[in-house]
C-alpha cells in the first residue's frame, strides 16, 4: 500500500513563496534586523536575567497545562496565535521607539554620556501580553 501523500497547506506555500521572493540583499537586511533585535532582547537591563529565564518557564508551564486541558491542536493554535500577536507588539514597539532608541508609552529611554540606554517597560507592555494570551485562548478554542 503506497504511503499517503501530504499536500502542504496554502499558508506554507505562501510563506515559502515570500521567502523565496526575497532578494539576497533583502534577506541579508532581514537577517541583520533579526540579529539586532536578538542582541537587544538579550542585552537590555530593563528586566533582570533571572526574570527573562522565568518568563520562558512560565510559557512552557502554561503550554503544558493548556495541552493537558485542551489537547495538541488547540495548544499549537494558541502558541501560533500568541507568537504572531506578540510579534506585532514587538514590531509596534520597535517602530515607535525607532529601534528602541527613543521613549514611547511605557518604554523609557535615558540618554547619557555613555549613549542611549533603555531603562524601563511597564503596564502597557504587560497589558499587551495579557490581551494576547486572552485572544490566543479564544481563537484556539474556536477551532
Amino acid at each position: 500500500m503506497p504511503a499517503a501523500v501530504h499536500e502542504p497547506s496554502h499558508w506554507t506555500v505562501i510563506v515559502l513563496f515570500l521567502i523565496a521572493s526575497l532578494s539576497e540583499k533583502d534577506m541579508s537586511k532581514l537577517l541583520e534586523e533579526i540579529q539586532y533585535d536578538l542582541y537587544f532582547i538579550k542585552s537590555h537591563t530593563m528586566q533582570p536575567q533571572w526574570y527573562k529565564v522565568i518568563k520562558v518557564f512560565i510559557l512552557v508551564g502554561f503550554l503544558a497545562g493548556y495541552y493537558s486541558l485542551s489537547g495538541f491542536t488547540k495548544t499549537v493554535i494558541f502558541f501560533a496565535v500568541f507568537i504572531f500577536l506578540m510579534f506585532l507588539v514587538h514590531l509596534t514597539y520597535r517602530i515607535k521607539t525607532n529601534k528602541f532608541q527613543r521613549s514611547w508609552l511605557d518604554f523609557i529611554v535615558v540618554v547619557s554620556a555613555e549613549g542611549v540606554k533603555a531603562k524601563s517597560i511597564g503596564k502597557f507592555y504587560y497589558a499587551a501580553i495579557i490581551l494576547s494570551v486572552l485572544c490566543s485562548i479564544i481563537i484556539s478554542q474556536l477551532f
